[in-house]
């Protein structure tokens, strides 16, 4: 019989590809193989992993329709198995995934709806900490700012798209009305949750590039330089 280490590397395998044979050494309760049953327990974890991307991307699956997205993320679940035991973090490469789909490419701004989702899902889920008072920096020196470096809150993501992603993410909710928006109309939207519920606004180009930079752990002064130089030259974040 085959080391205990090579058996589980081969049961995951074999859970994800329905073409793989019984793994060796897999038995019944009866003592005897049976691929019938693996073959139920298998597609009970496949469809259990699509259930949970279709929970987490719930604008993505109402975008493109159910049928859609349950072919998308079966082949997703086939190519990116869950790295943790905890579904909770699963499906954090699916935007990416989205993007180099070729039957999604009708939809360009799919992917940048679907990180949309995670970083709320991200945020939402990210641990508790204390945001900074606006009141520390009042007695700062205009000077000192030369210094003055900020740390990322937990629950503070960015993401920033070509499409009105964020519009287009917050239309698709449930119980949302659509609304016209401009769809060459590109969007910045900030994720922060620095108390109960995540809040998730759009900043315009320059504020967005001074995120940003402060989130690159450099001074204040040098970040807000950069951001007024990119509004100058028109660059997108």
């Amino acid at each position: 019989m085959l080391p205990l280490s090579e058996r589980q590397r081969d049961f995951g395998a074999a859970i994800l590809n329905p073409q793989a044979e019984l793994p060796e050494g897999l038995v019944g309760p009866d003592g005897e193989p049976s691929l019938r049953r693996f073959s139920v327990y298998r597609n009970n974890v496949v469809v259990g992993l699509i259930d949970a991307l279709k929970q987490s991307f719930p604008a993505v699956t109402r975008i493109v329709g159910d049928e859609f997205m349950m072919a998308m993320a079966r082949i997703y679940v086939a190519h990116e198995p869950p790295s943790s035991p905890i579904l909770l973090h699963y499906g954090a490469g699916f935007a990416d995934f989205i993007e180099n789909f070729e039957p999604a490419a009708t939809v360009p701004y799919l992917a940048d709806v679907a990180r949309m989702e995670r970083a709320w899902h991200e945020s939402y889920h990210a641990r508790e900490s204390a945001v900074l008072d606006p009141s520390t920096l009042i007695g700062l020196a205009p000077r000192e700012f030369e210094h003055v470096i900020f740390t990322q809150h937990p629950s503070l993501r960015l993401v920033s798209s070509c499409y009105p992603a964020r519009s287009l993410w917050q239309m698709n909710w449930e119980g949302a009305t659509p609304q016209p928006i401009d769809p060459a109309h590109p969007e910045h939207p900030v994720f922060l949750r620095p108390h109960a519920e995540v809040d998730a606004r759009s900043l315009s180009a320059t504020p967005f590039s001074l995120v940003q930079g402060l989130l690159r752990r450099g001074p204040v002064l040098r970040a807000l330089r950069d951001a007024t130089r990119h509004d100058r030259t028109g660059s997108q974040p």
